[in-house]
């Protein structure tokens, strides 16, 4: 095995505590007697993970699917491994977990110097205040110093100041041909960001994992005077014709962000110990800088996921808000006609109707197309917390109202002053805080918990429930005086059942949006399955309507129709769709005749005669139903 091959697993916790392994990949690491390393531990898995070399040379560890898994760390970077698809780097000094985490056995990882390996010097980062004195004391070397730091300074973008950079390097450094920089990414592997040549060019540089290791390792830059020959069987070295040599890490803190990279490629002996000084003072401004740029970078690509938000966001507020609202009935145009009329008005409006009648779908209607559409609207479930937590999410709090309250915070009410607020499922709010409700709706004010005095809003209420609140006001569950306030302009949502037609038209628009959304090829229902869904009661209204067609899409992915059979047995299961007197005993072709011909009519009936109308809704051409409707004597 080369010395570039050479890998040592120190087992540092486990059953083989303070044992060392020499392993040569490819390699195996778990509790199996023919593991190559061998783990007796318990909690491992018998082939838990496999140790291998990538065609880039570095070598790789794999969590084989063990049943307890496995952690990769670096430093303060913990990477966890799962599966065949993740993977970790391995470099001189990383630790791996596996097993229990509770328990871990945990192996240090010793990669092997190359055969003569020599350091010339190594400079700690910790001590670069003394390098900046010696600096200072050199005029030349200072005034580059300064002018490039200006010049970093200045620069707030990432490839700016890694251009900088270099040419602060090749100035510093005369003998210096080549210059790369790397970086840590979150996953904790060092990409080379920036690489290139005295005259300017840009140039795939390796830089020597080996070296890395050491520098991350050390919190030290790094010198060698004859990295070819001291590294002859370090791949990345050979590569790259690397001679003389400087690595220096990049640093915020106690932090190191990445490594910097100064090579002649020309002759060994280039470079002293006081040049791996002036780099290293060189190495924190850019540091500084680099990090600033990559701050900026993130705040810039914060502030355009915010912009593109804020504009979504805008965009849908100021849509038709009657495109959620889908139905032709008559029953659904008397409520479009009502939000009309109610909807630039302060009056409040109470909306009842059966749970999934689109309670709150009216609720954003009245406020999205109001004059009050600029202003936010908010909704809040009163079922969904207990009466302490409601109070305080509605109302507000002040700072040690409670405990836990370190800081003011603002309610709903006062989020939404100037728009809408939506209190759905008002029949389950507590009478102690309906009393509070009423006095917003009097005074035109709230009393955050715990605040001296009251503040003023200027809120549009807009209320739901499926509860009848008039019994909930005899048996004393409901406040009388709030149940009138409330009840100034009532909308009630008629049920699915008593709006069939609109069913096509409903079916039509969630086959539409989850067959995109799931990614299938179905575009309508053959006729059969729009009578069944016509004929079904639909106890949970639109939203048991939409929830079933969900349920259709995900298990069907073949077919651009949904068939009848694809429906639930609770829809195929309930008949009505003819009436038993409208179908004569006889053979089943008699009698299928005789259901088809009262479907038939029934769709000529629904779209008044016009006969293309009628056949787009059956799914049959204009040709077709003429044949049936002669074969009927219907035309």
């Amino acid at each position: 095995m080369s010395h570039t091959d050479a890998l040592i697993l120190e087992v540092q916790r486990g059953a083989r505590s303070g044992e060392r392994f020499v392993v040569e990949p490819p390699a195996t690491v778990g509790r199996a007697a023919d593991a190559t390393l061998h783990l007796p531990d318990a909690h491992l898995s018998s082939q838990h993970g496999r140790l291998y070399r990538a065609d880039d040379g570095g070598l790789r560890f794999v969590d084989r699917g063990s049943s307890n898994g496995s952690v990769h760390l670096r430093g303060e970077t913990v990477t966890p491994l799962v599966g065949d698809c993740v993977e970790c780097e391995l470099w001189h000094g990383d630790l791996l977990k596996l097993g229990d985490p509770d328990d871990p056995v945990v192996l240090r990882v010793h990669l092997a110097e190359p055969a003569g390996a020599t350091v010339v010097a190594t400079r700690p980062i910790d001590d670069v205040e003394r390098y900046a004195d010696k600096v200072t004391r050199e005029p030349g070397r200072l005034g580059v110093l300064y002018r490039h730091a200006a010049a970093l300074g200045e620069s707030t973008d990432l490839g700016a100041v890694l251009d900088v950079a270099a040419q602060l390097a090749f100035e510093l450094l005369p003998g210096a041909t080549h210059f790369a920089v790397a970086l840590r990414e979150r996953a904790g592997r060092f990409p080379v960001v920036c690489a290139r040549r005295r005259d300017g060019g840009e140039v795939e540089i390796p830089i020597s994992r080996t070296l890395m290791g050491r520098v991350l390792e050390q919190r030290a830059g790094l010198f060698l005077s004859n990295a070819a020959s001291e590294m002859a069987d370090a791949r990345s070295v050979v590569a790259g014709g690397m001679a003389s040599t400087l690595m220096v890490p990049l640093w915020t803190g106690a932090d190191i962000r990445g490594v910097l990279q100064v090579d002649n490629r020309d002759k060994p002996g280039l470079f002293a110990a006081d040049d791996l000084e002036v780099l290293t003072v060189a190495a924190g401004h850019i540091s500084f800088a680099a990090e600033n740029a990559r701050l900026v970078a993130r705040l810039e690509r914060a502030e355009q996921r915010l912009s593109r938000e804020n504009r979504y966001l805008k965009e849908k507020q100021q849509a038709d808000s009657f495109a959620g609202i889908i139905g032709e009935s008559d029953a659904m145009q008397a409520v479009i006609d009502q939000i009309g009329k109610v909807r630039d008005t302060r009056v409040p409006v109470l909306i009842t109707g059966e749970t999934g009648t689109g309670k709150e779908l009216v609720a954003r209607a009245l406020h999205y197309t109001s004059q009050r559409k600029q202003h936010l609207f908010v909704a809040q479930n009163c079922s969904a917390l207990p009466s302490t937590l409601l109070e305080s999410e509605l109302f507000g709090h002040a700072r040690g109202a409670f405990t836990g309250a370190d800081r003011d915070k603002k309610g709903l009410f006062e989020l939404a002053d100037g728009g809408t607020i939506f209190l759905d499922e008002l029949g389950e709010m507590p009478l102690t805080l309906q009393a509070k409700l009423l006095r917003v709706l009097q005074e035109g004010e709230i009393w955050p918990v715990g605040a001296a005095r009251p503040k003023r809003i200027d809120v549009r209420v807009v209320s739901a429930t499926h509860r009848n609140l008039e019994e909930m006001v005899q048996a004393g569950d409901f406040r009388q005086d709030l149940y009138y306030r409330l009840h100034v302009y009532p909308i009630q949502l008629p049920p699915l059942r008593v709006r069939r037609d609109d069913i096509p038209m409903l079916a039509h628009h969630f086959i539409e949006r989850y067959a995109r959304e799931f990614g299938r090829p179905v575009t309508g229902f053959t006729p059969e399955a729009i009578a069944r869904l016509k004929a079904y009661n639909w106890p949970g209204n639109v939203r048991e309507l939409q929830n079933e067609l969900q349920r259709v899409l995900i298990g069907r992915t073949e077919g651009d129709l949904v068939l009848a059979e694809d429906l639930s047995q609770r829809i195929l299961g309930q008949t009505g769709v003819i009436d038993d007197t409208q179908v004569p005993r006889g053979t089943l072709k008699e009698m299928v005749n005789a259901v088809e011909r009262v479907l038939l009519a029934r769709a000529l009936d629904e779209h008044d005669g016009n006969k293309t109308q009628t056949a787009k809704t059956l799914g049959i051409t204009r040709e077709g139903l003429h044949k049936k409707l002669v074969r009927f004597g219907m035309q």
